[in-house]
């Protein structure tokens, strides 16, 4: 999990699960996006942890993942102002909406609103048809290409810790086999308020000099260490008061790339003009008239500081 005020966020409006949900991504935009999907809200999902527990991607890989999800409309990262608990303050937030979202849903989610179901549409390149009225003429069918081989999906975090205890603890080197036997109960772990230090630090903390079977001890570690699961919050405490409006929620939109902060409307896709390619933006020069308007005034102060001088 993150730290408090940072991670995952699910946007409201969600449409229910279905196989086809990020069909329309690259296969490993598709993988990763199905991973963040599932992941519970406060979730680390920075370039660094999900590198962690992600092996089969670097952070640079990720790094172009996140900013196309940012572009297909399934992830917008910004600030929201927090009032409750203390004093007032910003805290960072990464918004991941499963159905893809259009830059004007975004926005108004942004702007503290509560946008209606409006999907991001997944434009097509023009037929010849469409673009110059007439039909094509008729090519012959194109041969199916082979099957992709099928990706390995990416591993969870409870499996990410497993896989590494053997590089924080040499002798709590788990197989591959041993991992995937153990990830359901290290995910309890996690589910239940756990992070992957506390995970590492209760299977590894306390060995004894040799250890002849680290899968068993590991076992034995998670059964009988698993933490409580967390108290339901109270009902009243989280609840507006009856007939009390809900106080408005301040946002603000940032670069998924830098970070850099900007309205949502200066931010296609999520991305500031320098992450997407393109030239700083020049401001407008002075217009004719309004040259001509200062170069009479210093004309005039000019005209003037000579007859005071005389």
């Amino acid at each position: 999990m993150a730290s408090p005020g940072y991670g995952k966020r699910t946007a409201p409006g969600q449409r229910p699960r279905t196989a086809a949900d990020f069909a329309h991504l690259p296969r490993r935009e598709a993988s990763v996006a199905a991973y963040l999907d599932r992941l519970p809200d406060g979730a680390d999902i920075s370039v660094k942890t999900l590198a962690k527990v992600l092996p089969d991607y670097g952070q640079c890989a990720l790094g172009t993942v996140l900013r196309r999800l940012s572009e297909a409309g399934h992830l917008r990262r910004g600030r929201e102002h927090i009032t409750g608990g203390g004093s007032p303050r910003w805290v960072t937030r990464t918004y991941f909406s499963r159905t893809a979202r259009g830059d004007a849903w975004w926005a108004a989610f942004l702007a503290g609103e509560q946008p209606g179901d409006e999907p991001a549409g997944h434009a097509t390149e023009p037929t010849a048809e469409s673009a110059t009225g007439t039909a094509p003429a008729r090519e012959p069918a194109p041969v199916p290409a082979p099957a992709p081989a099928p990706v390995r999906p990416p591993r969870s975090r409870a499996y990410g810790v497993l896989a590494g205890l053997g590089r924080a603890e040499p002798r709590m080197t788990l197989s591959a086999a041993d991992c995937a036997a153990l990830e359901e109960l290290a995910g309890q772990w996690l589910e239940r308020g756990a992070d992957e230090r506390q995970l590492t630090g209760a299977l590894t903390a306390g060995l004894p000099p040799e250890v002849h079977h680290p899968a068993a001890l590991a076992r034995r570690r998670l059964t009988d260490k698993l933490p409580p699961e967390p108290a339901p919050e109270s009902a009243s405490a989280s609840a507006p008061a009856s007939g009390a409006p809900e106080p408005a929620v301040l946002r603000m939109a940032e670069c998924t790339v830098c970070g850099v902060p900007g309205r949502p409307d200066a931010l296609p896709g999520g991305l500031c003009r320098d992450c997407r390619g393109l030239p700083p933006a020049v401001p407008a020069g002075p217009s004719p008239a309004e040259i001509r308007a200062r170069v009479d005034r210093l004309r005039a102060a000019a005209r003037t500081s000579e007859r005071s001088c005389t």
